[in-house]
Order: C-alpha cells, then sequence, then structure tokens
C-alpha cells in the first residue's frame, strides 16, 4: 500500500437509525430530492466463517467497529444517504456500532451470500430518488475517502457504470446506476453479488484506477487480521 492510501484509514465514527424498507419495490430512481445523486450503499452482513464466525462489521479497527470507518468512507466521499444491510449479529451490531444517521435495513438471508445482501440494500434505495447506488464492501479498510470520491465523481447518469480498478483490473468500490437495480437484483444470486451484470455489460464499464491511493485487500481469514492494527 503507498504511503498515500495509509492515510485514508484514518480513525472516525461512522453514522444509521433503523428503518426497514428492504421491502419496497425496485423501480430504480423514483421519488423526489435525494440529497445526493448517488447514495453509498454498504454491504457489511458477512459472518466471517473463514474468521471463525467472527461478523466482520465488529472486527476492532483502531478501536472502533469496522463497520463505522466504512460508513464514514462513504459520508467524507459525498455520498448521500447512506444505507447499510447487516445480517450476522445485526442486533449486536446495531448495539456497538455507532450508526447514526444512516438508514440500517436488515437481510435476513444473509448467509446466502452477497447476492441477498445487495438485493435488499438496492430495494432500500427504491423511493429515494438517487440516481445511482455506490456499493462497498465493510472489509476493505484500504479503500479509503480519495477512492470512493473518484468512483463517485464519475456519475454521469441513471444508466451509469463504474468500477475502481486496480492496475487495470475491475475492482471495488462499484457504482451502478437506479436504471440498472432491477436487472442487477434479478442476476444476484449466492456470492456473485453484481457478477453477472457486469460480465454481460463490460464494454459499459468505466473503469476508474484507484492503485495510487487504495489498496483493495479483504480481510477473510485470521492472517488478514493483522492488517487491522
Amino acid at each position: 500500500m503507498s504511503a498515500e492510501a495509509e492515510t485514508e484509514q484514518d480513525p472516525g465514527r461512522g453514522p444509521g437509525g433503523r428503518p426497514d424498507r428492504s421491502t419496497a419495490p425496485l423501480t430504480g430512481a423514483e421519488g423526489a430530492g435525494a440529497a445526493s445523486p448517488v447514495a453509498g450503499l454498504l454491504l457489511a452482513a458477512g459472518g466471517g466463517r473463514r474468521l471463525g464466525g467472527r461478523p466482520k462489521a465488529l472486527l476492532p479497527y483502531r478501536g472502533r467497529p469496522l463497520v463505522e470507518n466504512a460508513v464514514r468512507v462513504l459520508r467524507e466521499a459525498g455520498c448521500d444517504p447512506v444505507h447499510v444491510v447487516l445480517g450476522a449479529s445485526a442486533d449486536e451490531v446495531r448495539e456497538r456500532a455507532d450508526l447514526s444517521g444512516c438508514v440500517v435495513v436488515d437481510n435476513p438471508d444473509w448467509a446466502e451470500g452477497m447476492g441477498s445482501s445487495l438485493r435488499v440494500g438496492l430495494a432500500s434505495l427504491a423511493g429515494t430518488g438517487a440516481g445511482a447506488a455506490l456499493v462497498s464492501l465493510v472489509d476493505q479498510p484500504g479503500i479509503g475517502v480519495r477512492a470512493v470520491a473518484r468512483v463517485r465523481e464519475a456519475y454521469r447518469s441513471p444508466t451509469s457504470l463504474v468500477a475502481a480498478s486496480y492496475d487495470g483490473e475491475r475492482g471495488h468500490p462499484v457504482l451502478f446506476g437506479a436504471d440498472r437495480w432491477p436487472d442487477i437484483a434479478a442476476t444476484a444470486t449466492g456470492d456473485r453479488g453484481a457478477r453477472v451484470h457486469l460480465k454481460e455489460h463490460a464494454a459499459e464499464v468505466m473503469l476508474v484506477e484507484c492503485g495510487d491511493v487504495a489498496a483493495p485487500f479483504d480481510i477473510d481469514t485470521p492472517p488478514d487480521l493483522a492488517r487491522l492494527a
């Protein structure tokens, strides 16, 4: 990781109320008056199976739950509103993490994989008026404000399809224009997330190089925990 990328990992208190709109119809950017054209959508439901069942949202990062850092990054990058999808130990996450100011939704089917969390999250954004959802993962603390802001600033319209890239390889975060949400939700199953949509529309993806300001590692296994120290 570059020295510049490391400066993105500052401690911060993230913002989340509890309205659960996960059953709202998926109709894209309907409604009026979103605070920003781009909403932040944080997927934080994972149970950390390879970490011995430690929910990733609650992993300690500079004295606070990891989910707070991910929320802070989305907010400081200009995403508004910020929706957070919880799953494993959702009640404990709500109790221990400061998610004030976010919309927090539960994914009861989180164990099925990332696809179910993506569907729940996109459904929760229906009616907000957002033109796009910028999707980030809770377990990538090496991706900070500058990388997320670059992807957000690439938004052009509700048909936008943008992804961060690292040495030319597509990674996270990913921005989905609202017109694409129904198709993404229809194909997001298991751990594939939006992979099907991205593959089918590969020629339309705008890649934004972020390798100079971020490191896209995941916290998946016990050795990875050293990256949080």
